[in-house]
């Protein structure tokens, strides 16, 4: 189909990861309100929102540009 399968795993990982932290799955957010059952649920997501911000715009730079996927893997040498 064309696509590399690192970008595609690296997007894969990504998505999965901004999947955890925001609502309606938010799983990682609500271990974390369980281990610190004193903080409201809707203060830990205030918290995680700037992390979920620079993982979509991380996305979207992944998408526009998947050159970035590959560059250090390309500038490797090998003997």
């Amino acid at each position: 189909m064309g696509v590399d399968a690192v970008w595609f795993g690296i997007l894969f990982v990504i998505t999965t990861q901004l999947g955890l932290i925001t609502p309606p799955v938010g799983l990682i957010v609500f271990v974390l309100s369980g281990v610190a059952p004193d903080i409201p649920m809707h203060t830990v997501f205030k918290g995680v929102l700037p992390f979920a911000i620079v993982m979509v715009i991380c996305l979207v730079l992944l998408v526009i540009f998947p050159e970035i996927v590959m560059f250090l893997p390309g500038s490797m040498l090998t003997y």
